[in-house]
């Protein structure tokens, strides 16, 4: 099992000065845990682009267990708390001929791990509506969100405050040090994809705030040290149209240039570069990137449309450490409306429209039953050659949770996925979906 780092131990002695006061406090008695269990049958075919073992899929079957343990906060001016999640994943089937990689289940050093295993803790501390949280994060952020696409989530390491203490506005700040990722028990620096070289400093801030009960405004800024800084703008609005329609808005904004090491020839030279196409090939980044959504509901029925413009200079990027040599640190995130089950339309000069389908069977008497169907067509993807490529995904998605009776919050998942593209192989995937929530306490 991954023991904690450093920094998470700073949260013993906050479990320490919480538990001397539990007596007389809250900390006991509005605790809760409990365990999450996801089974996930994986199959990722990369049609006729063969690894380099000669795998041209990747064919999984592995059992998650999550246990989420979560205190209360002692009485006084200031709480203080602590959070424990403890993750284990076992291989259910793989092998020779059906493991390309690590993007769910671990390499051991000699091939698919039998089980893996990791610990974290995080401490915290509220003062009014200010909360310090300090160890194991998973953030959800313009600038940072945690990936939870395979078994075992991603989690970082650091420090994170929030504050809702002036009315209509959430404050938002922390520092981030490493990473886990989604399909190893060890903790990386951090970097984007293409870079070699780790960075340790991630800093980021930002604000929410709700001009109004159907209006939010975001700015957030941030810096990974040796590679980017970067600031978003976003605006959500919705417009109620009457009985159960309404027209949701929402646009972002990225502006992302290069910081660091990664500004200069031999930072990037070192290994402080971006992938991908850059200008001139020079590894740097310098990106911008503009995209709007629009969503109609109308009963169960929810039908979306949008289009996302990324400038050509650079890819888009955020954390992505899939280039380090940590097998298992791939997979990420990214806050982009495309970013979807098997590419995330981010290339440099990539233009895409994209339009969904979702359906709620609640609306015809089958509550916890969702269906829906996204297509996204990209074009204008810059490349050395000066040629423009192209790609297209298509995604169905259905999801059923039993509402009552024995197997009541069992829920039920299916995914299928194809991609054609001129920038990438061509990909087709299917993910298949048990999870279970017990609440221990």
């Amino acid at each position: 099992m991954n023991t904690p780092s450093p920094l998470s131990c700073l949260v013993l002695g906050t479990l320490s000065c919480a538990v001397g006061q539990a007596a007389h406090a809250d900390f006991v008695s509005d605790s809760h845990a409990s365990l999450g269990l996801r089974n996930l049958y994986f199959s990722h075919d990369f049609r006729d682009q063969r690894g380099p073992s000669g795998q041209a899929k990747t064919e999984e079957w592995a059992q998650g267990f999550m246990l989420n343990f979560t205190s209360g906060l002692t009485r006084g001016t200031l709480g203080f708390g602590v959070d424990a999640l403890v993750l284990q994943g076992l291989t259910l089937d793989s092998g020779a001929g059906r493991h390309r990689g690590s993007s769910m289940i671990p390499d051991d050093g000699q091939g698919v791990a039998s089980d893996w295993s990791r610990l974290g803790l995080t401490g915290k501390v509220r003062l009014g509506q200010t909360e310090a949280r300090v160890g194991t994060l998973q953030p959800k952020l313009p600038v940072l969100v945690a990936n939870d696409g395979r078994l075992l989530p991603q989690t970082f390491e650091g420090v994170q405050l929030t504050s809702h203490d002036l009315d209509n506005l959430t404050l938002t700040a922390g520092r981030i040090e490493q990473a886990t990722g989604r399909g190893s028990s060890d903790r990386t620096g951090l970097a984007v994809a293409g870079g070699t070289r780790q960075s340790n400093d991630f800093v980021f801030a930002g604000a929410d705030y709700k001009a109004g009960r159907d209006l939010l405004l975001q700015y957030y800024a941030a810096n990974l040290e040796n590679y980017y800084t970067q600031q978003f703008f976003g605006l959500q609005h919705t417009w109620a149209l009457g009985e159960g329609q309404s027209i949701k808005t929402d646009l972002r904004y990225f502006d992302t240039g290069s910081s660091g090491a990664n500004g200069s020839g031999g930072g990037r030279s070192d290994g402080y570069r971006v992938g991908g196409y850059t200008r001139d090939g020079r590894g740097e980044i310098d990106n911008r990137t503009w995209s709007a959504m629009f969503t109609w509901n109308l009963g169960g029925h929810g039908l979306t449309g949008g289009y996302q413009s990324v400038s050509d200079a650079s890819n888009f990027v955020q954390l992505n450490q899939g280039s380090l040599p940590d097998k298992g640190a791939g997979g990420a995130s990214l806050y982009l409306f495309t970013d979807r089950l098997l590419t995330s339309f981010n290339r440099a000069g990539e233009n895409t429209w994209f339009g969904q389908y979702a359906y709620d069977f609640s609306t015809v008497g089958v509550p916890g039953l969702r269906a829906s169907m996204v297509y996204l067509k990209g074009d204008g993807i810059r490349t050395v050659s000066g040629d423009e490529h192209k790609e297209w995904e298509r995604d169905l998605l259905l999801d059923y949770v039993i509402q009552e009776g024995t197997f009541k919050g069992l829920g039920l998942g299916a995914r299928y996925a194809t991609l054609r593209s001129q920038a990438a192989p061509d990909q087709d995937q299917t993910r298949l979906i048990l999870s279970y929530s017990l609440a221990l306490f």
